[in-house]
């Protein structure tokens, strides 16, 4: 969405969209409260997760020291059929958590070494201990440069 049409509304009724944003007020509700249409206020509450979402991109988890990787599955219940990593219709996720500091999450298009080394290499510095769990995409971090230890 372009911002000129954010400039339409007036600054009054701008901050009260952020303050109800910021209260977790529904887009129904904050309409009401602002006297706006609510797909103005979807509009508004887009663009500010859009802008968080920036933000946190930016704050780079760049870093050393000790990491826990793992990557997990979204997704409706289980259909018949495959579960855990071969599931249909599942969205797979990937995780990095610095102990007693930041996280990082990514929509993965699938969990292979090569989609997920590039995340690591770009989030994590060589050197730096890692934690995983025993999935085979991870074999590769000790070649890389990190200290890597498997837990079952």
């Amino acid at each position: 969405m372009k911002m000129r049409k954010f400039n339409r509304l007036s600054p009054q009724k701008r901050n009260k969209i952020f303050l109800c944003f910021a209260e977790d007020l529904t887009a129904t509700t904050t309409a009401k409260i602002v006297g706006v249409n609510r797909n103005t206020v979807n509009a508004y509450y887009q663009e500010i997760r859009n802008k968080i979402l920036k933000r946190c991109m930016e704050e780079s988890l760049v870093d050393g020291g000790e990491f826990e990787l793992d990557e997990s599955y979204f997704g409706a219940k289980r259909i018949r059929g495959k579960r855990g990593r071969g599931a249909a219709g599942k969205t797979p996720v990937f995780g990095l958590l610095k102990r007693g500091g930041k996280v990082f999450v990514s929509v993965v298009p699938n969990c292979s070494r090569e989609e997920l080394m590039p995340i690591i290499q770009g989030k994590i510095l060589a050197g730096s201990t890692i934690h995983t769990d025993g999935w085979k995409a991870y074999d590769g971090l000790i070649l890389n440069g990190y200290d890597h230890y498997k837990v079952c």
